[in-house]
């Protein structure tokens, strides 16, 4: 699972994803509700557009508090989730632009936040997808996201993070070559197809969590 990750500088993203990025107030690390972009197909063509959305996925039939659980989906069944299963099937599919992105370990016997990021320090294309609702908290269209997530038993790097009696988890990292065909959903759309990034293509280090009294002002601004 990922509830925490840093979108990273918009010239950097539009030089690796090669899209504008819409102006956004940029904070440095998203948070499930947090407004970040999404990069998905432009309507009625075949072109890549980004949008500001809400990191965890709202349906139109629910209140934002969903966002707290909808952050990430599970590939085996998000095509059956009531959450997802409309914007799977709508092919709705996005990338989320990442800096790094943000793990807990608890192989201290507590749980430490651990930073992962690309080897070739680039940003990361985690596969995502998208949902539209009339209406959001400001009254204007909401557009929100939801990140996906494959197992990560015995994955080298992966396994070690989250609570030891927990299965492991981690999101689906893009190789560059693969953005466009995701985004319009040319990707064969089956578990068996969604491959766990190379561990070795990947680097983690310790980071804690900035103070506390940081985090709420983070938030509060959100």
């Amino acid at each position: 699972m990922c509830a925490n990750y840093t979108p990273g500088r918009r010239e950097r993203n539009e030089e690796h994803f090669g899209v504008d990025f819409e102006p956004l107030d940029e904070r440095p690390e998203a948070f499930p509700g947090y407004l970040a972009p999404i990069i998905r197909r432009a309507r009625d063509a075949d072109e890549f557009e980004t949008v500001n959305a809400c990191f965890g996925m709202v349906p139109h039939w629910a209140d934002m508090k969903l966002v707290r659980n909808t952050y990430n989906a599970r590939t085996e069944t998000v095509a059956e989730k009531a959450s997802f299963r409309n914007a799977w099937k709508k092919k709705q599919f996005c990338i989320i632009p990442a800096a790094n992105f943000f793990e807990p370990c608890y192989e201290t016997g507590k749980p430490i936040r651990w930073r992962i990021e690309h080897a070739k320090d680039r940003p990361i294309g985690i596969a995502g997808i998208w949902e539209w609702r009339p209406e959001g908290p400001d009254g204007s269209p909401l557009v929100s996201f939801s990140m996906l997530t494959i197992n990560a038993d015995g994955h080298p790097l992966m396994q070690r993070f989250h609570k030891p009696e927990e299965e492991k988890r981690m999101v689906v990292i893009l190789e560059p070559n693969q953005y466009h065909d995701w985004i319009a959903g040319k990707l064969i759309e089956t578990v068996d197809d969604f491959q766990r990034y190379p561990a070795e293509q990947l680097v983690a280090m310790a980071d804690p969590l900035p103070p506390r009294s940081k985090i709420k002002q983070l938030k509060d601004a959100a």
